[in-house]
């Protein structure tokens, strides 16, 4: 069997690592903190920062790998792309396609220029008054830095430019109009530049509402709509040559249509593999997985839709974590800690309590419990109480 490392030690991964080990390979994961989930857990755990790509190729060589994996997170794909450019591993797209996507300002330059569905990009000094404008880093992801400026507000556009280049790794940002619509994600297997198999997923962020923490399978779905996303996505993977495998993309349905927000080629975190798996029953985390170590993904659904609801438990201002009570009974399918009594909750997106899946009865219950999840009236969060003196 072969030698696989996985690049990433986030809990997220934790479905792709058990996948690769059930077809028999030695697996390795790297990362560079070691109190991760996987680093406090998998026995083929390696303490390193794979932001040093140069590092992690010298990890591949004094391992002998001859399968390298991202994880679930934009910087663990980008390092396997550099790595990939000096030594070829499977199902790793080449460094050009990977920076015209990873970065949010050359995603949009080419999605404009390519004429995919995308809002209008503009430069600092030249924003239309009449616009509403959403400021962004190039680099930073989870809602860091982002910043919606009113029409006409040049002070507080400054402010946002300011804001989104010192959030930046390389001190740069991108301006594009500000779409209002509701954000939802496309999650496509591509073969061979084609779609064989995708899920729209509509979301929401209750905390942050730059950060999605609740999110299903999106309930009658516009096909005219999801015909038009399947088109552009393999438009996108034509022009690129993007390897065979997961395309995650998310974008705003407005009434007019949709704007792509990005699209990646990275797992999704926050066990959004799960969300799929426990609506569908399609092996999302292994069909992410079979390209790089050069199987195929699967190409239909593996059993009946159920009614799951993903809500990601995350607090909107930093507290100590007490206890929360449920203010109304859940069917709860599958509950994953990653906080205990005491611990210290830092605002969204910084910490989590936990991933919450759901299942409700039917699809108007399932409305309702997301409904209950975006106005924060599923559970109350209890902070500590001080201790006596």
């Amino acid at each position: 069997m072969a030698k696989v490392l996985v690049v990433d030690t986030n809990f997220s991964s934790g479905p792709i690592l058990e996948f690769l080990r059930s077809l028999g390979h030695t697996v390795y994961c790297c990362g560079g903190n070691p109190q991760d989930y996987l680093a406090k857990n998998d026995p083929g755990y390696i303490q390193l920062d794979y932001s040093d790509a140069e590092a992690l190729l010298a990890l591949t060589r004094e391992l002998h790998v001859d399968h390298l994996v991202p994880g679930c997170n934009d910087r663990s794909y980008l390092s396997c792309a550099l790595v990939n450019a000096q030594q070829a591993f499977q199902g790793i797209d080449t460094l050009e396609a990977t920076l015209a996507l990873s970065n949010k300002a050359t995603f949009r330059q080419l999605a404009l220029r390519e004429g995919l569905s995308t809002p209008a990009l503009h430069t600092e000094d030249a924003v239309p008054a009449h616009d509403s404008v959403i400021v962004k880093p190039v680099d930073a992801f989870s809602g860091l830095g982002i910043t919606v400026v009113r029409a006409g507000d040049a002070a507080g556009l400054q402010q946002a430019v300011q804001q989104a280049k010192a959030v930046s790794k390389t001190g740069n940002c991108v301006i594009e109009t500000h779409v209002q619509g509701q954000l939802h994600s496309h999650s496509a297997f591509i073969q061979q530049g084609r779609v064989v198999q995708d899920f729209v997923v509509i979301e929401h962020g209750s905390a942050n509402p730059f950060v999605v923490d609740t999110s299903h399978l999106a309930i009658d779905f516009p096909n005219t709509t999801l015909k038009q996303l399947r088109a552009e996505v393999e438009h996108m993977a034509q022009r690129l040559s993007l390897t065979d495998g997961l395309v995650h993309g998310q974008f705003l349905l407005t009434e007019q249509g949709f704007a792509w927000v990005e699209m990646t080629r990275r797992c999704p975190g926050d066990l959004y593999s799960q969300l799929i798996e426990l609506s569908t029953a399609y092996p999302y985390a292994a069909s992410y997985a079979s390209p790089f170590v050069g199987l195929k993904a699967a190409s239909m659904p593996g059993g009946d839709a159920r009614w799951i609801l993903r809500h990601t438990l995350t607090l909107p201002k930093g507290a100590v974590m007490a206890h929360l009570d449920f203010k109304r009974p859940l069917m709860v399918t599958r509950w994953v800690p990653l906080a205990v009594s005491g611990d210290a909750i830092a605002p969204s997106p910084k910490s989590r309590i936990a991933i919450l899946f759901a299942q409700a009865a039917s699809s108007s219950e399932l409305l309702d419990l997301s409904q209950a999840a975006q106005q924060r009236q599923l559970y109350d969060i209890h902070p500590a109480r001080p201790t006596c003196q």
